[in-house]
């Protein structure tokens, strides 16, 4: 084998071994949820990624118990993105929270992408939930 075939095999090795790098991006959202036992809800919000600005629609269901109807402030990051399309998808989580007047809730939510949304923030209303909750997220 010579130098030059060395060479040249080394170099496709690493041109074809660069990792794709993912960055994170800045969520805000505001989001209603309301219910008797299936709880649904939907908002709007903002992705900052690389500088820009692109707006977000959120919608979701939740099973299980809950009661009430509450509005969440929540802000956070979207991890793993590749490009801002990367955010779009169905994301689920189990997760259980309280609210009544003001209360504080998070949540952690992933994506079949890879996206994880890690939000929190402060909710306004009566709700009791303890659900598998699904949210749809798509660019507006």
């Amino acid at each position: 084998m010579s130098i030059r075939s060395i060479a040249l095999a080394l170099l496709i090795v690493t041109a074809t071994a660069t990792p794709v790098r993912a960055d994170s991006g800045i969520v805000q959202a505001v989001v209603t949820k309301g219910g008797f036992i299936v709880g649904v809800g939907g908002g709007r919000g903002t992705l900052i990624f690389h500088d820009r600005s692109y707006p977000l629609v959120f919608g979701g269901m939740g099973l299980g118990a809950t009661i009430g109807l509450s509005t969440a402030k929540l802000g956070g990051h979207a991890y793993h993105l590749k490009k801002p399309a990367d955010i779009e998808g169905t994301y689920t989580a189990i997760g259980s929270g309280a609210a009544l007047a003001i209360g504080q809730g998070g949540v952690r939510l992933r994506n079949a992408k890879g996206v994880v949304l890690q939000l929190a923030g402060a909710r306004v209303g009566v709700e009791l939930s303890i659900a598998f909750s699904g949210v749809t997220v798509r660019l507006r």
